[in-house]
């Protein structure tokens, strides 16, 4: 597991290159499922960014990028801008992997950014609960095992007002029985 320090680095450090081309941007993934759930490990950053905001940015984008601390592959950033996919960063420093997805899973995500203490007095954007719920029930619906647990602990602690956005989100795309179903399946190992 990375110290704290090193996530708050890494995240300082893609962050000021975020709001150097007005970026929008929000964390998900892990984090978010630590944030909202339980404590859980999780060895990389996984952040949502605004698809059309850095591609009429994207050389500069991309000089940026290679004047600083992270190594990374100017042809698959191209490419996921292109095609409204995932790149990957690494902090040559933190040693620390970015997942870096150039599009929203579930839609009008950004518009619904919550800023949070992610550390102490520093507040970033997150998904909010709902969306990073929704995305983990998309992710279940694409084969991942480690989403179903984070599921439930994140539906456990939300919001009454959480929990019916979630609903209907999971109508909108289709996954409501697939809700059901992850939320009726106990934590215990059997």
């Amino acid at each position: 597991m990375f110290p704290v320090d090193a996530f708050r680095e890494t995240l300082e450090k893609v962050v000021r290159i975020f709001e150097r081309f007005g970026i929008r941007f929000h964390l998900t993934g892990g984090i978010a499922s630590v944030y909202y759930g339980e404590p859980r490990l999780t060895q990389d950053i996984d952040i949502v960014i605004d698809n059309a905001q850095v591609a009429a940015e994207l050389d500069s984008f991309l000089r940026s990028l290679s004047e600083s601390d992270f190594i990374h592959d100017s042809h698959s950033v191209r490419i996921a801008v292109a095609e409204q996919g995932m790149f990957q960063l690494l902090d040559s420093v933190e040693s620390l992997k970015l997942d870096i997805y150039a599009r929203e899973l579930i839609p009008g995500e950004l518009d619904r950014s919550v800023s949070q203490e992610v550390f102490e007095d520093e507040r970033l954007p997150m998904a909010s609960c709902a969306d990073v719920a929704a995305s983990k029930l998309v992710w279940i619906s694409k084969g991942s095992h480690k989403s179903r647990r984070d599921l439930r602990q994140i539906f456990r602690v939300a919001s009454e007002e959480d929990r019916q956005f979630l609903e209907q989100l999971t109508e909108q795309l289709g996954l409501g029985p697939l809700l059901a179903e992850v939320l009726a399946e106990s934590d215990e190992i059997s």
